[in-house]
């Protein structure tokens, strides 16, 4: 079954079950959200019909455990009182994982931008105080029940540089590597990754500084074992918002494997609405196939995430605009989208061949046609300044009306 020809044939198996079938076990994991979960019925059947894993998409961030949801008082005000946890939304979505013999990834233990605001307001002693509590209460709550953390979110900047956020004005560089370490010692079992957004192809300044932040990590013997490389892709995107080519990705993913890290790909969606409806249905599905392809062939890779799995839930219709950004649509029918990727998992069956077509060593084919000519954007006369990294203003699920 290719690409093209997916379509035409009857459902098939499901996601899981063409992973189940391979010679390579690797993570195929959505983020979740509670609302949805409890009052969608489609929703959880879906869920654990199509993958192995999971990842908590809003509730154990900091804000929403401490601070604002559950965590409000009987009046409504939120708490300013950062050791009063109440775990019991995530701990209805981890439970429910679990049962269904689910994966759990930990999202996230230290991020800017889910952080109470009023901890900028603390001295560097106070804010290291409580970080480190922080890390030790969730990772401790859990232990035995997620084992894989998104320690760090986004410390990184559009230039590679480090972001100007609270933690590093009060305590300088090395809260990244303080995270890792004081995270390996809450449980020293557990798969510790830094995550972050538009690194997911060499080539650009970000995607540099993520791999040289990460080689100086392992330079230190600072216990970071993953990477996760979010891939929120616009198709119609350009500038430095223009999809990487499989190619950037395969070469980021190799080199960071080469530092003895394992990659995912975080926080995959692609977003289509920005395009001539003509070409969005090719374009979503040419990303998805060719991106996770190119990953699959670096033994680096072991998993890949989407942000969400049903269009009628989306953090990307709240953040952005109204688009079909996932591999389902509002009615939970298999988009091509679905199709693209369940062709790119059957390259690991026994006897397959990953890679197939795709081009992997170039951007251009023998034709000199570009990969994804027939639907990328071409570069506006004047390209605008853009600012490219969706936390430099609001978080990529700090979307209440979804949980």
């Amino acid at each position: 079954m290719t690409l093209y020809s997916a379509l035409d044939q009857d459902d098939g198996p499901t996601l899981k079950e063409v992973i189940d079938q391979s010679c390579r076990q690797i993570d195929l994991g959505a983020a979740i959200l509670l609302k949805p979960l409890k009052e969608d019925g489609e929703y959880p059947i879906t869920l654990s019909r199509e993958f192995n894993s999971v990842v908590v998409e809003h509730h154990l961030k900091w804000t929403p455990l401490c601070h604002q949801q559950p965590g409000p008082f009987p009046d409504g005000s939120p708490s300013n009182r950062l050791g009063r946890y109440d775990f019991h939304h995530a701990d209805e979505l981890v439970d429910w994982a679990l049962k269904e013999g689910m994966k759990v990834k930990g999202h996230v233990l230290c991020w800017h931008v889910t952080t109470p605001a009023f901890v900028s307001e603390f001295d560097p002693i106070e804010i290291a105080k409580q970080l480190k509590r922080h890390i030790f209460t969730v990772m401790g709550h859990y232990r035995g029940r997620i084992e894989v953390w998104d320690v760090v979110n986004e410390s990184l900047a559009p230039d590679g540089s480090l972001a100007d956020n609270a933690f590093l004005q009060k305590l300088g560089p090395s809260y990244i590597e303080d995270c890792f370490r004081w995270a390996h010692e809450a449980n020293p079992d557990a798969f510790l990754i830094y995550n972050d957004n538009k690194v997911e192809g060499i080539g650009n300044q970000k995607s540099e500084g993520f791999y040289n932040l990460l080689a100086d990590l392992k330079a230190k013997n600072v216990p970071v074992h993953g990477a996760g490389i979010q891939a929120h892709f616009n198709a119609a995107g350009t500038g430095r918002s223009r999809p990487p080519t499989p190619r950037a990705i395969k070469q980021q993913i190799a080199r960071l494997g080469n530092l003895g890290l394992k990659v995912n790909i975080s926080e995959m969606d692609v977003r289509v609405s920005k395009l001539p409806q003509a070409l969005r249905a090719r374009a979503q599905k040419q990303i998805y196939h060719d991106i996770l392809v190119a990953a699959l062939t670096e033994p680096a890779f072991d998993g890949l995430w989407l942000w969400g799995f049903t269009d009628k839930h989306t953090w990307v219709t709240h953040f952005y605009y109204d688009d079909e950004p996932l591999i389902f649509d509002e009615l939970y029918e298999r988009k091509e989208a679905y199709y693209a990727i369940r062709d790119a998992l059957s390259t690991m069956a026994i006897g397959g061949t990953v890679g197939g077509d795709v081009l992997l060593d170039s951007d251009f084919d023998e034709q000199g046609n570009r990969w994804g000519h027939m639907w990328m954007q071409p570069e506006p006369e004047n390209e605008p300044t853009e600012i490219t990294q969706h936390d430099s203003a609001k978080p990529d699920c700090e979307h209440h009306e979804l949980t």
